[in-house]
């Protein structure tokens, strides 16, 4: 199992080491990311002012339908419904797209560094190097990663005992315990960049 992110003395680069396992793991959860990204058809609106049209702000001006969506993509107003959509029009495409570059340049790095389409060979390492340009974006994923998985398997503050409490063969306790490794990621790779 990996011991997590650490800085390299000399380089002041981001570094750690995964599993074959552990790496595509990570690039499968990326890429589901991804495809919920793009996959929820967003509601554009129908009138368009000259300006509008000239910037083509033509984002949804309501919710998305899914949970970990709305998640991702929270109200800006919450009892302000109108100024809560002409915010989301503006906004929420470029957010979108910038999630799924995030979770995009996760996958890519993993697989320059040797992560193979299918992996076979369970004594594989990945190892992953990161300027610290990079490591913001994968930090700004695994957020994004642990809100989706943390919504999906709707986690709540206090609940530790309802999850420790799961036996070790449901399949909810396996999702928490990925749950719980992306955050040791984070952790660790937050106190390597700081």
């Amino acid at each position: 199992m990996t011991s997590g992110f650490v800085r390299h003395r000399r380089s002041k680069r981001v570094i750690a080491t995964f599993s074959v396992f552990e790496a595509d793991l990570l690039r499968s959860l990326a890429a589901q990311l991804v495809e919920l990204l793009h996959n929820e058809s967003a509601v554009a609106a129908t009138e368009r002012d000259p300006l509008e049209a000239l910037l083509d702000f033509s984002g949804p001006t309501t919710e998305p339908e899914d949970p970990v969506l709305r998640r991702l993509f929270p109200n800006a107003y919450r009892d302000d419904a109108e100024s809560a959509g002409e915010f989301r029009r503006f906004t929420e495409g470029t957010l979108r797209d910038g999630k799924a570059r995030a979770a995009a340049t996760v996958i890519d790095v993993l697989e320059e560094a040797g992560l193979p389409p299918e992996p076979t060979g369970e004594d594989l390492t990945i190892d992953v190097e990161l300027d610290p340009e990079t490591a913001l974006v994968w930090m700004r994923s695994f957020t994004d990663l642990r809100l989706a998985l943390g919504t999906r398997l709707e986690v709540a503050e206090g609940d530790e005992g309802y999850w420790y409490g799961l036996p070790e063969d449901d399949p909810r306790a396996q999702a928490h315990h990925i749950y719980e490794w992306l955050g040791f990621l984070q952790e660790t790779l937050v106190s390597s960049v700081a």
